[in-house]
Protein backbone atom coordinates (compact mmCIF):
# COMPACT_ATOMS: atom_id res chain seq x y z
CA UNK A 1 0.00 0.00 0.00
CA UNK A 2 2.72 2.26 1.06
CA UNK A 3 3.95 1.89 -2.73
CA UNK A 4 0.56 1.57 -4.36
CA UNK A 5 0.11 5.20 -2.66
CA UNK A 6 3.81 6.62 -3.68
CA UNK A 7 4.24 7.28 0.36
CA UNK A 8 7.85 7.97 1.69
CA UNK A 9 8.25 5.36 4.26
CA UNK A 10 9.53 2.48 4.31
CA UNK A 11 7.48 -1.04 5.80
CA UNK A 12 10.01 -3.56 7.73
CA UNK A 13 8.17 -7.08 8.69
CA UNK A 14 9.58 -8.47 11.93
CA UNK A 15 8.96 -12.18 13.32
CA UNK A 16 6.04 -12.37 15.67
CA UNK A 17 6.80 -12.74 19.05
CA UNK A 18 5.62 -16.36 20.27
CA UNK A 19 5.28 -17.76 23.93
CA UNK A 20 7.64 -20.52 24.26
CA UNK A 21 5.42 -23.09 23.59
CA UNK A 22 4.63 -21.35 20.22
CA UNK A 23 1.30 -19.47 20.64
CA UNK A 24 1.95 -15.86 19.00
CA UNK A 25 1.36 -13.01 21.85
CA UNK A 26 -1.91 -12.01 21.55
CA UNK A 27 -4.25 -10.18 23.67
CA UNK A 28 -6.82 -12.64 22.29
CA UNK A 29 -5.59 -15.50 23.97
CA UNK A 30 -6.63 -14.49 27.37
CA UNK A 31 -10.33 -15.38 25.95
CA UNK A 32 -9.05 -19.07 26.24
CA UNK A 33 -9.74 -21.66 28.62
CA UNK A 34 -6.61 -23.83 30.23
CA UNK A 35 -7.83 -26.46 27.20
CA UNK A 36 -8.23 -24.31 24.17
CA UNK A 37 -5.03 -22.93 24.81
CA UNK A 38 -3.45 -26.03 24.27
CA UNK A 39 -5.68 -26.82 21.01
CA UNK A 40 -4.37 -23.60 20.06
CA UNK A 41 -0.45 -24.32 19.79
CA UNK A 42 -1.46 -26.50 17.06
CA UNK A 43 -2.00 -23.43 14.67
CA UNK A 44 2.21 -23.04 15.10
CA UNK A 45 2.20 -26.98 14.22
CA UNK A 46 0.72 -26.33 11.33
CA UNK A 47 2.28 -23.39 10.67
CA UNK A 48 6.09 -25.13 10.62
CA UNK A 49 4.61 -28.49 8.94
CA UNK A 50 4.11 -25.83 6.15
CA UNK A 51 7.93 -24.29 6.61
CA UNK A 52 9.31 -27.78 6.68
CA UNK A 53 7.30 -28.90 3.82
CA UNK A 54 8.15 -26.24 1.16
CA UNK A 55 11.71 -26.19 2.53
CA UNK A 56 11.90 -29.67 1.25
CA UNK A 57 11.09 -28.84 -2.00
CA UNK A 58 7.23 -28.78 -2.31
CA UNK A 59 6.51 -25.81 -4.87
CA UNK A 60 2.22 -26.57 -5.18
CA UNK A 61 0.59 -24.04 -2.88
CA UNK A 62 -2.48 -26.34 -2.54
CA UNK A 63 -0.03 -29.29 -1.01
CA UNK A 64 1.20 -27.17 1.47
CA UNK A 65 -2.11 -25.43 2.30
CA UNK A 66 -3.69 -29.14 2.71
CA UNK A 67 -0.85 -30.25 5.16
CA UNK A 68 -1.67 -27.16 7.16
CA UNK A 69 -4.98 -27.91 7.10
CA UNK A 70 -4.41 -31.84 7.88
CA UNK A 71 -2.43 -30.88 10.71
CA UNK A 72 -4.74 -28.17 12.56
CA UNK A 73 -7.73 -30.64 11.48
CA UNK A 74 -6.48 -32.86 14.11
CA UNK A 75 -7.38 -30.91 16.75
CA UNK A 76 -11.02 -31.31 17.36
CA UNK A 77 -11.82 -27.78 18.82
CA UNK A 78 -10.95 -26.34 16.12
CA UNK A 79 -12.61 -24.82 13.20
CA UNK A 80 -10.48 -23.24 10.17
CA UNK A 81 -11.57 -20.32 9.16
CA UNK A 82 -8.77 -20.22 6.04
CA UNK A 83 -5.37 -21.18 5.25
CA UNK A 84 -3.46 -19.22 2.55
CA UNK A 85 0.00 -18.88 0.97
CA UNK A 86 0.26 -15.32 -0.60
CA UNK A 87 2.63 -12.93 -2.52
CA UNK A 88 4.94 -11.36 0.31
CA UNK A 89 4.72 -8.30 -2.13
CA UNK A 90 0.70 -7.60 -2.42
CA UNK A 91 -0.70 -10.68 -0.78
CA UNK A 92 -2.06 -12.07 -4.05
CA UNK A 93 -2.64 -15.85 -3.62
CA UNK A 94 0.15 -18.01 -4.80
CA UNK A 95 -0.39 -21.48 -7.22
CA UNK A 96 3.14 -22.29 -6.86
CA UNK A 97 5.53 -21.26 -4.22
CA UNK A 98 8.84 -19.88 -6.25
CA UNK A 99 10.78 -17.79 -3.41
CA UNK A 100 9.27 -16.58 -0.46
CA UNK A 101 5.90 -16.34 0.79
CA UNK A 102 3.76 -15.73 3.63
CA UNK A 103 1.51 -18.68 5.01
CA UNK A 104 -1.63 -16.56 6.93
CA UNK A 105 -4.41 -19.02 8.67
CA UNK A 106 -7.56 -17.77 10.77
CA UNK A 107 -8.78 -20.62 13.02
CA UNK A 108 -11.67 -20.28 15.78
CA UNK A 109 -11.02 -22.07 18.81
CA UNK A 110 -14.36 -22.30 20.95
CA UNK A 111 -15.67 -18.33 20.81
CA UNK A 112 -11.73 -17.01 19.88
CA UNK A 113 -10.62 -15.96 16.07
CA UNK A 114 -6.81 -16.75 16.05
CA UNK A 115 -4.71 -15.58 13.56
CA UNK A 116 -1.04 -16.05 12.34
CA UNK A 117 1.21 -16.38 9.42
CA UNK A 118 5.08 -17.21 8.54
CA UNK A 119 7.56 -16.74 6.04
CA UNK A 120 8.23 -19.74 4.10
CA UNK A 121 10.82 -19.91 1.16
CA UNK A 122 10.50 -22.77 -1.96
CA UNK A 123 13.83 -24.42 -2.30
CA UNK A 124 15.42 -26.50 -5.04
Amino acid sequence: MARDLDLDVRVEGVPLVRDVEGLALSSRNSYLSAEERRAALVLSKGLREAEAVAGAGEKSAKAVIAKVIETIGKEPLTQIDYVEIVSMDDFAPLERIDGGALVALAVTIGKTRLIDNIRISGQG
